[in-house]
């Protein structure tokens, strides 16, 4: 079941971050004022990674690329070994996957005399962080939800939050214990 909503969950996000782009790319969009003063519609095709490193190096951004494939591919599998037992971290995950495909999608089916790129519309440089897209969002959420988890969520984390969380590592802890002394017996 959790594999299904984690699906579920990429697919929608996929989906909004398609939409949103195909929409701000028909319409062109560019917000003079910022909302809130933080964050404007402002579209542009980014030819390169994060603040558009690399876009005039068309072999670097081959290897980006084929490495984001690769990292896709990676974090699946992560969803499915790593973290099977672990609810919260797979469906971060998903959210990160999305991201990922999201933008691999622009860049394996958008290119213009420039070269192929990923299709960008929310401004928020104000914030230090450039112009980006839904997918960038997926990424970046993602991404610090899992280190969060990983870090305090659960009885295998880092640093469980709960006393809950704290005693069952530490029973845990204390049967891998009894088991290695049982095995040394032997």
């Amino acid at each position: 079941m959790t594999t299904l909503i984690c699906c579920l969950v990429a697919l929608l996000l996929l989906t909004v971050d398609q939409v949103t782009k195909l929409l701000a790319h028909a319409v062109n969009i560019h917000q003079g004022n910022y909302f809130l003063g933080i964050v404007r519609l402002s579209y542009t095709s980014n030819h390169g990674m994060a603040f558009s490193i690399g876009g005039n190096n068309p072999m670097f951004m081959t290897f980006v690329t084929i490495l984001t494939v690769v990292m896709i591919i990676a974090l699946a599998v992560l969803s499915f070994t790593v973290f099977a037992k672990n609810k919260p971290a797979r469906y971060a995950l998903a959210v990160v996957i999305s991201g990922a495909i999201g933008n691999l999608i622009d860049r394996a089916f958008l290119s213009d005399a420039s070269g192929r790129f990923v299709r960008d519309f929310i401004d928020v440089s104000r914030l230090g962080f450039g112009i980006c897209n839904v997918a960038d969002f997926c990424i970046t959420f993602g991404a610090v939800a899992l280190i969060f988890i990983v870090m305090f969520i659960g009885k295998h984390a880092v640093f469980p939050l709960t006393k809950k969380w704290r005693a069952e590592a530490k029973a845990d802890e204390e049967t891998r214990e009894e088991k290695k002394k049982e095995k040394l017996k032997k």
